[in-house]
């Protein structure tokens, strides 16, 4: 699974700055009550909901290696919709592509 072009980036050119953030990200991953695939589940539909479409693919990819199904990411992304309306739309393509084209990780 690969990240985004903007998160390999960030990665590079701030490594001091990732090592933080993805220290925070383990500390809160390890503190989080939800088993995995429902944390996924979660982050999907925020990813979606405030349009941070670039990190989807990576994470549909996870979400599906941990048995979530396509239908429920299709329902992650759409969980939002009465929130904040049709934005969320724009992630399906990009999730279900990354869905789709992660066919061997299940």
């Amino acid at each position: 699974m690969k990240v985004s072009k903007a998160f390999e980036l960030f990665a590079k050119e701030a490594p001091e700055a990732n090592a933080a953030w993805m220290e925070a990200v383990q500390k809160l991953d390890t503190a989080s009550k939800l088993d995995k695939k429902t944390e996924e589940i979660a982050y999907i539909a925020v990813m979606a909901a405030v349009r941070l479409e670039s990190g989807l693919p990576f994470h549909v990819q996870m979400a599906k290696k941990l048995g979530v199904t396509r239908d429920e990411i299709i329902s992650a992304i759409l969980v939002g919709l009465p929130a904040v309306g049709n934005t969320v739309t724009a992630a399906m393509p990009i999730a279900l592509e990354a869905y789709d084209e992660g066919e061997g990780l299940s």
